[in-house]
């Protein structure tokens, strides 16, 4: 068996461990790359771009559909699914070839093809012929979809969002299981390109909201286009000839079963660590089997191993995971010398029309942080100036901060423009701004963030700002 001895091996060429590389390589030249599967992140390839693309063609079919709102006929609307797949296709390759192209110029003896797995705490045996003796190692080995056993007797109709972007035409209708992220933004997408959907969820969930307010008006507004049922009662999935078909209850109609050509799992993702042979790693699990580790220096337990992006299953977003690149990778290649690395203001988007986005702490933190002592403001877009103007008037954003201090402390959002008002909001956050000194900043007029001001100043005078309550206060004016 060829041996080779370095400082860091890193397993895992995604976002996270790209990053890790180039940070390690700054502090030895003695680091290996290994990767298991094609070069390119999950972003580029099944991820981030291509579901973008389906959603930029979606966009544009549904822009088409509103013209008549302006007094603009633009006459039949004539969706070609070959030619949507196609530049989905064309373009996820280009985006997919730019992050081929970033590896290949990684010295060759730094890059190492093959599945690695552990045989001790320092030891990767890599397809069974190389063994890589690592003074501290990262994994870096990403995520895959995770598929309920039930959903599988869809058997060869049975499709995850990896497979939708190798399509070469559009179906006539999916079943859409998971109204999370990827169920919401595909499913959507799909819809508005002529697709028949519906989408079947478990437990009540509307993608990351978890304002109870927000995510009543997001899942009627989802309704509108196609059936969402968050928490569906499922009684049956069958693979028949003319596809999948699906028995559930509905309401009072009792138990109804409707024909699909696809059925799509958007259950969510689980971390690509079963196949490392962790127990030899010789560090904690959890019940999961999936290591237990720092968030803020990545590092599993006292050992020399770290963990980072969606392998650590714990914020599953390309910028998370270069973050956390960063952090593991410092970190491992200056072992012992282990720190505390930068973690931003959460923020998350999800591309859906409207647009989800969370940022900072969640109500349920908030109220936690606060012990109940906190307010909320508010703005529907229902009315808001430009949102009108531009016919794209459905949304709301709450606002949430702390009485005493009058500390901004984070936002939910379903709304017009939240990818952009999201990140005013997490650079807010991040500095620590009060929400008076949020509402001393421009805003210009008519802009969407017109909507962001009416909020703010809804919570301010629902906060009370002043001394610090005592500790156990309940009364502190208005609240939730």
């Amino acid at each position: 068996m060829e041996k080779r001895t370095v400082d860091v091996a890193i397993i895992g060429a995604g976002t996270a461990g790209m990053v890790a590389y180039q940070r390690v390589r700054k502090l030895t030249d003695k680091v290996v790359l290994i990767e298991g599967g094609h070069y390119g992140t999950t972003c580029a390839r099944v991820g981030c771009m291509p579901s973008k693309l389906l959603i930029a063609a979606a966009d544009n079919a549904h822009q088409m559909q509103l013209g008549e709102l302006f007094g603009v006929s633009a006459g039949d609307i004539r969706i070609d699914g070959k030619r949507v797949m196609e530049r989905v296709r064309s373009e996820r390759d280009r985006f997919v070839a730019s992050v081929i192209d970033s590896v290949e110029k990684f010295p060759d003896a730094h890059r190492m093809e093959g599945h690695a797995r552990f045989a001790s705490p320092n030891r990767l045996v890599v397809d069974g012929n190389v063994e890589v003796e690592a003074g501290r190692i990262i994994i870096a080995t990403g995520s895959r979809p995770n598929v309920p056993g039930f959903l599988k007797d869809a058997k060869d109709r049975l499709v995850v969002n990896d497979d939708i972007f190798e399509w070469q035409d559009l179906p006539d209708s999916v079943a859409v299981f998971g109204p999370g992220v990827i169920g919401l933004e595909l499913g959507q997408a799909l819809s508005r390109l002529g697709v028949r959907v519906r989408m079947f969820g478990v437990g009540g969930s509307v993608g990351p909201i978890q304002d109870e307010t927000i995510r009543n008006y997001a899942l009627k507004t989802f309704n509108e286009e196609f059936p969402l049922d968050p928490d569906s009662d499922v009684k049956k999935v069958e693979r028949v000839e003319e596809g999948v078909a699906i028995t559930f209850e509905s309401g009072n109609a009792g138990a109804t079963t409707e024909t699909f050509d696809y059925l799509l799992a958007a259950t969510g993702r689980r971390p690509n660590v079963d196949g490392l042979d962790i127990q030899n790693a010789g560090i904690e699990l959890d019940k999961k089997g999936g290591p237990l580790f720092d968030p803020h220096t990545l590092r599993c337990g006292q050992s020399h191993i770290f963990i980072a992006g969606d392998a650590n299953n714990s914020l599953p977003l390309l910028h998370e995971a270069a973050d956390e690149g960063r952090i593991a990778g410092d970190n491992a290649g200056s072992y012992p010398d282990v720190r505390t690395g930068l973690r931003r203001t959460p923020l998350a988007v999800v591309f859906t029309d409207p647009q989800i986005a969370t940022v900072g702490l969640t109500i349920h933190q908030v109220d936690e942080r606060c012990r109940g002592c906190f307010a909320v403001g508010e703005v529907s877009f229902e009315d808001q100036g430009r949102s009108r103007v531009i016919g794209k008037n459905r949304g709301l954003l709450r606002v949430y901060g702390e009485h005493g201090s009058g500390l901004f402390m984070g936002a939910e959002m379903f709304g017009p423009a939240a990818e952009h008002i999201a990140h005013l909001l997490a650079w807010s956050a991040q500095r620590r701004l009060t929400v008076t000194e949020m509402l001393e900043m421009p805003f210009y007029h008519p802009v969407i963030e017109e909507g962001l001001r009416t909020a703010l100043k809804d919570l301010n005078r629902n906060l009370s700002i002043g001394p610090a309550p005592e500790e156990g206060c309940t009364d502190c004016g208005p609240g939730v």
